[in-house]
């Protein structure tokens, strides 16, 4: 990271935490995480984040599909043909293994694209402006700007008290 200050406001409940992001946003804070046990879905909407890692898990799954249905076309039909019974080359046998091998390469290519994308790796220390944020607290990050002076700051600290924080703190991260 960039070793900057930032404000933690540390919650108890999910949902004071999404009012909390309301309030923020209504008086025009900039939020730059919230940090959570499990996914809250609505603090998502209302941070206006978007991935487009499902698109991408689809673009995989398909291109896991047609090449699965081309190596076994390939190894069933051209290179090496057997003829049980009279039934055609190319008949809907291994049609369970493409539907397998198109979830398994889904799956495999969107965690790549995930580790990737999200610059982790095996051993990698983890970021974390609370720990607590993984096992039942609920982390705002806010990340105090050169130009932020105390006056700003202390009205930050004040919103999040009002809206619910057990705790702000002042961390470099």
């Amino acid at each position: 990271m960039n070793n900057q200050t930032q404000i933690l406001g540390v919650f108890d409940d999910p949902d004071v935490v999404t009012e909390a992001v309301k309030d923020l946003l209504a008086h025009d804070v900039q939020i730059k995480d919230v940090f959570s046990p499990f996914p809250l879905e609505h603090v998502w909407e209302l941070l206006k984040l978007k991935t487009r890692i499902p698109y991408l898990t689809f673009l995989y799954g398909a291109l896991g599909t047609a090449s699965v249905f081309a190596f076994l076309y390939w190894t069933s039909v051209i290179n090496y043909p057997l003829t049980f019974g009279g039934k055609p080359h190319n008949s809907l046998s291994f049609v369970v293994l493409m539907f397998v091998l198109t979830i398994l390469s889904g799956v495999i290519f969107t965690l790549g694209t995930l580790l990737i994308r999200e610059k982790m790796w095996p051993g990698k220390p983890a970021p974390m402006p609370d720990t607590r944020s993984m096992d039942d607290k609920f982390v705002i990050v806010i990340e105090k700007d050169k130009k932020m002076d105390e006056e700003a700051v202390q009205k930050i600290d004040d919103l999040l008290k009002k809206n619910g924080a057990v705790e702000v703190n002042m961390r470099n991260v």
